[in-house]
Protein backbone atom coordinates (compact mmCIF):
# COMPACT_ATOMS: atom_id res chain seq x y z
CA UNK A 1 0.00 0.00 0.00
CA UNK A 2 1.72 3.77 -1.41
CA UNK A 3 2.55 5.88 1.44
CA UNK A 4 0.39 9.35 1.94
CA UNK A 5 2.94 11.99 0.09
CA UNK A 6 4.54 13.67 3.00
CA UNK A 7 2.61 17.17 4.34
CA UNK A 8 3.94 19.91 6.31
CA UNK A 9 2.28 18.44 9.53
CA UNK A 10 3.55 15.17 9.18
CA UNK A 11 7.24 13.62 11.21
CA UNK A 12 10.26 16.01 10.13
CA UNK A 13 6.88 18.61 9.19
CA UNK A 14 9.13 21.49 11.03
CA UNK A 15 11.87 21.43 8.87
CA UNK A 16 9.31 21.82 5.37
CA UNK A 17 6.96 24.16 7.86
CA UNK A 18 9.37 26.74 7.15
CA UNK A 19 8.70 26.44 3.46
CA UNK A 20 4.92 27.23 3.57
CA UNK A 21 3.57 30.19 2.15
CA UNK A 22 2.97 32.90 5.32
CA UNK A 23 6.29 31.27 6.77
CA UNK A 24 8.20 32.48 3.77
CA UNK A 25 6.44 35.79 3.47
CA UNK A 26 7.90 36.26 7.50
CA UNK A 27 11.01 35.25 6.70
CA UNK A 28 11.79 37.83 3.65
CA UNK A 29 10.00 40.29 5.67
CA UNK A 30 13.30 40.22 8.04
CA UNK A 31 15.86 40.05 4.50
CA UNK A 32 16.36 41.93 2.06
CA UNK A 33 14.99 39.47 -0.17
CA UNK A 34 11.84 39.68 -2.59
CA UNK A 35 11.21 35.87 -2.90
CA UNK A 36 8.17 36.68 -0.31
CA UNK A 37 6.25 38.36 -3.69
CA UNK A 38 5.14 34.97 -5.04
CA UNK A 39 4.58 33.35 -1.70
CA UNK A 40 2.13 36.90 -0.52
CA UNK A 41 0.36 37.16 -4.23
CA UNK A 42 -0.61 33.20 -3.94
CA UNK A 43 -2.23 33.80 -0.23
CA UNK A 44 -3.65 37.34 -1.38
CA UNK A 45 -5.05 35.94 -4.87
CA UNK A 46 -6.59 32.57 -2.30
CA UNK A 47 -8.09 34.78 0.37
CA UNK A 48 -9.09 37.98 -0.95
CA UNK A 49 -13.06 37.79 -0.49
CA UNK A 50 -13.04 37.40 3.32
CA UNK A 51 -11.49 41.03 2.89
CA UNK A 52 -13.80 41.84 -0.02
CA UNK A 53 -16.77 41.16 2.43
CA UNK A 54 -15.38 42.48 5.42
CA UNK A 55 -15.25 45.92 3.76
CA UNK A 56 -18.80 45.56 1.76
CA UNK A 57 -20.70 44.89 5.59
CA UNK A 58 -18.33 48.09 7.01
CA UNK A 59 -20.15 50.09 4.24
CA UNK A 60 -18.20 49.84 1.31
CA UNK A 61 -20.63 50.13 -1.85
CA UNK A 62 -18.99 47.20 -4.80
CA UNK A 63 -17.11 49.62 -6.41
CA UNK A 64 -15.33 51.09 -3.04
CA UNK A 65 -14.64 47.42 -1.83
CA UNK A 66 -12.58 46.44 -5.11
CA UNK A 67 -10.67 49.61 -5.05
CA UNK A 68 -10.15 49.51 -1.42
CA UNK A 69 -8.85 45.45 -1.70
CA UNK A 70 -6.44 46.33 -4.59
CA UNK A 71 -5.30 49.23 -3.07
CA UNK A 72 -4.70 47.40 0.62
CA UNK A 73 -2.82 44.48 -1.56
CA UNK A 74 -0.88 47.32 -3.01
CA UNK A 75 0.20 48.26 0.56
CA UNK A 76 0.32 44.57 1.19
CA UNK A 77 3.27 43.58 -1.41
CA UNK A 78 5.54 46.91 -0.28
CA UNK A 79 8.69 45.47 0.77
CA UNK A 80 8.75 48.17 3.62
CA UNK A 81 5.61 47.85 4.91
CA UNK A 82 5.64 44.10 5.19
CA UNK A 83 9.39 44.60 6.86
CA UNK A 84 7.53 46.61 9.79
CA UNK A 85 4.41 44.24 10.30
CA UNK A 86 4.31 42.18 13.44
CA UNK A 87 1.67 39.48 13.02
CA UNK A 88 -0.80 38.66 15.54
CA UNK A 89 0.25 34.87 16.71
CA UNK A 90 2.14 34.48 13.03
CA UNK A 91 -1.57 33.97 11.92
CA UNK A 92 -2.06 35.16 8.21
CA UNK A 93 -5.52 35.32 9.00
CA UNK A 94 -5.33 37.26 12.40
CA UNK A 95 -2.85 39.67 10.97
CA UNK A 96 -4.81 40.42 7.77
CA UNK A 97 -7.84 41.43 9.24
CA UNK A 98 -6.14 43.71 12.02
CA UNK A 99 -3.76 45.46 8.94
CA UNK A 100 -7.83 46.05 7.01
CA UNK A 101 -9.16 47.40 10.03
CA UNK A 102 -6.00 50.03 10.81
CA UNK A 103 -5.90 50.58 6.64
CA UNK A 104 -9.96 51.49 6.71
CA UNK A 105 -9.37 53.48 9.70
CA UNK A 106 -6.57 55.95 8.70
CA UNK A 107 -7.81 57.70 5.36
CA UNK A 108 -4.47 59.01 4.53
CA UNK A 109 -2.48 55.75 4.90
CA UNK A 110 -5.53 54.37 2.42
CA UNK A 111 -4.87 57.41 -0.06
CA UNK A 112 -1.51 56.74 0.05
CA UNK A 113 -1.57 53.01 -0.13
CA UNK A 114 -3.95 53.71 -3.62
CA UNK A 115 -1.79 56.59 -5.11
CA UNK A 116 1.13 54.14 -4.55
CA UNK A 117 -0.79 51.19 -6.24
CA UNK A 118 -1.32 53.53 -9.33
CA UNK A 119 -4.74 52.57 -9.28
CA UNK A 120 -4.20 49.58 -11.35
CA UNK A 121 -4.89 45.93 -9.86
CA UNK A 122 -1.95 44.94 -8.25
CA UNK A 123 -3.35 41.48 -8.32
CA UNK A 124 -5.97 39.51 -10.57
CA UNK A 125 -9.04 39.09 -8.75
CA UNK A 126 -12.78 38.21 -9.75
CA UNK A 127 -14.48 40.91 -8.96
CA UNK A 128 -17.21 40.23 -11.42
CA UNK A 129 -18.25 37.22 -9.29
CA UNK A 130 -17.60 39.07 -5.85
CA UNK A 131 -21.23 40.54 -5.70
CA UNK A 132 -22.70 37.63 -7.07
CA UNK A 133 -21.26 35.52 -3.83
CA UNK A 134 -21.84 38.61 -1.81
CA UNK A 135 -25.09 38.31 -1.67
CA UNK A 136 -25.64 34.65 -0.93
CA UNK A 137 -24.26 36.17 2.72
CA UNK A 138 -26.73 36.95 5.89
CA UNK A 139 -28.68 40.59 5.30
CA UNK A 140 -27.59 41.51 8.88
CA UNK A 141 -26.78 38.89 11.68
CA UNK A 142 -23.22 39.19 11.22
CA UNK A 143 -20.76 41.79 12.15
CA UNK A 144 -18.13 42.67 9.62
CA UNK A 145 -15.74 41.13 12.03
CA UNK A 146 -17.39 37.87 11.80
CA UNK A 147 -18.60 37.69 8.27
CA UNK A 148 -14.43 38.05 7.60
CA UNK A 149 -14.49 34.96 9.60
CA UNK A 150 -16.98 32.90 8.00
CA UNK A 151 -15.72 33.70 4.72
CA UNK A 152 -12.43 33.09 5.14
CA UNK A 153 -13.79 29.85 7.13
CA UNK A 154 -15.98 28.75 3.57
CA UNK A 155 -13.06 29.77 1.85
CA UNK A 156 -10.42 27.70 3.27
CA UNK A 157 -12.93 24.39 2.73
CA UNK A 158 -13.77 25.32 -0.91
CA UNK A 159 -9.87 25.36 -1.28
CA UNK A 160 -9.59 22.07 -0.06
CA UNK A 161 -12.45 20.21 -1.56
CA UNK A 162 -11.03 21.87 -5.23
CA UNK A 163 -7.23 20.39 -4.37
CA UNK A 164 -8.84 16.91 -3.03
CA UNK A 165 -11.18 17.37 -6.34
CA UNK A 166 -8.19 17.73 -8.70
CA UNK A 167 -6.16 14.67 -7.11
CA UNK A 168 -9.00 12.60 -7.72
CA UNK A 169 -9.25 13.83 -11.61
CA UNK A 170 -5.54 13.43 -12.21
CA UNK A 171 -6.20 9.60 -10.80
CA UNK A 172 -8.93 9.17 -13.19
CA UNK A 173 -11.45 9.23 -10.07
CA UNK A 174 -13.62 12.32 -11.03
CA UNK A 175 -16.92 9.94 -11.06
CA UNK A 176 -16.07 8.64 -7.79
CA UNK A 177 -15.38 11.90 -6.48
CA UNK A 178 -18.73 13.68 -7.68
CA UNK A 179 -20.76 10.75 -6.69
CA UNK A 180 -19.34 10.33 -2.83
CA UNK A 181 -18.52 14.33 -2.10
CA UNK A 182 -22.12 14.46 -0.18
CA UNK A 183 -20.61 12.36 1.97
CA UNK A 184 -18.18 14.83 3.16
CA UNK A 185 -20.06 17.75 4.40
CA UNK A 186 -20.52 18.21 7.97
CA UNK A 187 -24.52 17.25 7.44
CA UNK A 188 -24.79 13.10 6.96
CA UNK A 189 -26.09 13.24 3.09
CA UNK A 190 -29.63 11.08 2.97
CA UNK A 191 -28.53 9.22 0.33
CA UNK A 192 -28.11 5.85 0.92
CA UNK A 193 -25.02 4.31 0.13
CA UNK A 194 -26.59 1.22 -1.41
CA UNK A 195 -27.58 3.85 -4.19
CA UNK A 196 -24.29 5.42 -4.73
CA UNK A 197 -23.16 2.43 -4.90
CA UNK A 198 -25.37 0.99 -7.78
CA UNK A 199 -24.57 3.94 -9.56
CA UNK A 200 -20.55 3.17 -9.06
CA UNK A 201 -20.62 -0.24 -10.29
CA UNK A 202 -19.58 -1.19 -6.67
CA UNK A 203 -20.77 -2.93 -3.44
CA UNK A 204 -21.98 -1.16 -0.48
CA UNK A 205 -19.44 -1.61 1.31
CA UNK A 206 -16.44 -0.85 -0.73
CA UNK A 207 -18.56 2.72 -1.34
CA UNK A 208 -18.15 3.33 2.80
CA UNK A 209 -14.70 2.61 1.79
CA UNK A 210 -14.24 5.02 -0.57
CA UNK A 211 -15.96 7.84 1.64
CA UNK A 212 -13.50 6.77 4.54
CA UNK A 213 -10.41 6.95 2.23
CA UNK A 214 -11.86 10.87 1.13
CA UNK A 215 -12.77 11.74 4.64
CA UNK A 216 -9.11 11.14 5.58
CA UNK A 217 -7.56 12.80 2.80
CA UNK A 218 -9.96 15.56 2.82
CA UNK A 219 -8.76 16.48 6.27
CA UNK A 220 -4.98 15.79 5.77
CA UNK A 221 -5.34 18.57 2.86
CA UNK A 222 -6.99 20.57 5.21
CA UNK A 223 -4.30 21.04 7.79
CA UNK A 224 -2.32 21.11 4.61
CA UNK A 225 -4.15 23.96 3.61
CA UNK A 226 -4.25 25.69 6.97
CA UNK A 227 -0.35 25.60 7.27
CA UNK A 228 0.10 27.48 4.66
CA UNK A 229 -1.65 30.80 6.53
CA UNK A 230 0.38 29.94 9.88
CA UNK A 231 3.79 30.57 11.22
CA UNK A 232 4.17 27.49 13.61
CA UNK A 233 2.83 23.24 13.27
CA UNK A 234 1.46 24.14 16.63
CA UNK A 235 -0.75 26.69 15.41
CA UNK A 236 -3.00 24.10 12.60
CA UNK A 237 -5.10 22.61 15.42
CA UNK A 238 -6.20 26.17 17.24
CA UNK A 239 -6.94 27.58 13.48
CA UNK A 240 -9.18 24.59 12.81
CA UNK A 241 -10.96 24.84 15.59
CA UNK A 242 -11.48 28.44 14.70
CA UNK A 243 -12.44 27.35 11.53
CA UNK A 244 -15.51 25.28 12.53
CA UNK A 245 -16.30 28.03 15.39
CA UNK A 246 -16.93 30.70 12.78
CA UNK A 247 -18.99 28.36 10.39
CA UNK A 248 -21.16 27.37 13.30
CA UNK A 249 -21.59 31.08 14.73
Amino acid sequence: MARDKPTNFSPGGQERFATTHWSMVLAAGRSSSTRHEPALSTLCQTYWFPLYAYLRRHGHDAHQAADSTQAFFAQMLDKDYLRKVKPKGGKFRSFLLTALKHFVANERARAAAKKRGGGRSVISLDFANAETQYALEPADDLTAERLFEKSWALTVLERTMERLAAELASKGKQELFDHLRVYLAAEPSAIPYREVAAELGMTEGAARVAVHRLRKRCGQLLRDEIAQTVADEEQIDDEIRGLFAALGG
